[in-house]
């Protein structure tokens, strides 16, 4: 990756507060399902913004898709998002969880194609981007959607809730039919540094096996051994190995912590997943959002330097 922008770690984040970056960063790299070269610019925005996709590739201005459940397309291997004329931006899950896990309310992602890079297949160089451009504090309140009551989603023997919580924290299950991965089970409170530190790194992941029907699909052209971990039989394919003895399960967390950021603002609440992937993801959010008396917006009290503590301090409407 080659940041086009290298600034000093971002500062304190300032409790309370929206914040966005500080400048401009780009990268460019390989799409995972298109195989073509793309890049991205994270562009500063103004408070209440939220995170905005713009495709710079289309005609005029290039069109823009607020990263929004309600703009979701597809959710077929990767998270889509897609406007009423037909444009979408897929794979947009992994840098949603670098900025949602960076605390950054609001950017602008310019993107010269259809597809956000795969990098190496995890949020960390996002975050290292992120980092490089700094963050700075906007004077408006950042809000958090509060979980009010349990609400829970069931299809084909996958499961996915919201519940109350402090802050926001996931677990995880997932139970492969195979014996480099089988059953793997993680809870994690996101709260101190725990998305950089013990998520960001986790990388996507598939089997050998697959490969083939993916791209009779049009689907995985880009995928290869630089960025996503693969599996054939009991074997890992990449020369490194794993990163995590666990890094499947890490993964499926990073994912749904980008797919719950198009829920709009940062959830206060416990989500709870069982062989959950994106499209579960996105229900559980819209299943939130169906009942009034399940959630509410509140203001965020106290924001430590890489992690959230909400705690309510007004409900607004």
């Amino acid at each position: 990756m080659e940041a086009q922008n290298r600034m000093t770690p971002s500062p304190k984040i300032e409790a309370g507060l929206q914040h966005t970056i500080k400048s401009e960063i780009g990268c460019s790299g390989t799409g995972l399902h298109t195989g073509e070269t793309v890049s991205i610019l994270l562009k500063p925005a103004p408070a209440n913004t939220g995170i905005v996709f713009r495709r710079t590739d289309q005609i005029g201005n290039g069109t823009e898709i607020p990263a929004l459940v309600e703009n979701v397309v597809e959710a077929t291997l990767c998270t889509t998002l897609g406007d009423k004329d037909g444009v979408t931006i897929a794979t947009v899950e992994h840098l949603l969880a670098a900025l949602a896990g960076c605390l950054i309310d609001n950017a602008i992602v310019e993107v010269d194609g259809s597809e956000v890079p795969i990098m190496d297949g995890s949020a960390a160089p996002f975050v290292f981007l992120i980092e490089c451009a700094g963050t700075i504090a906007q004077d408006t309140p950042r809000r958090t959607i509060e979980v009010l009551k349990h609400v829970d989603v069931e299809l084909d023997g996958r499961q996915v809730s919201l519940s109350p919580g402090n802050g926001f924290s996931v677990g995880f299950e997932i139970d492969f039919d195979s014996n480099v991965i089988g059953r793997q089970d993680m809870n994690v409170r996101l709260v101190n540094g725990t998305f950089k530190g013990q998520i960001s790194r986790a990388r996507t992941f598939g089997f050998v096996e697959e490969v083939d029907q993916l791209r009779r699909m049009g689907l995985a052209l880009g995928g290869s051994l630089d960025n996503a971990v693969v599996v054939s039989g009991d074997e890992i394919l990449n020369d490194e190995g794993l990163r995590y003895e666990d890094e499947f399960v890490r993964h499926k967390i990073l994912d749904c912590v980008g797919d719950l950021y198009l829920a709009g603002a940062p959830i206060s609440g416990h989500f709870e997943g069982y062989r959950s992937g994106h499209a579960m993801n996105h229900e559980i959010v819209r299943a939130l959002f169906a009942d009034p008396s399940a959630w509410r917006y509140t203001e965020m009290s106290a924001v430590t330097e890489s992690g959230i503590e909400p705690q309510p301090l007004a409900a607004t409407a």
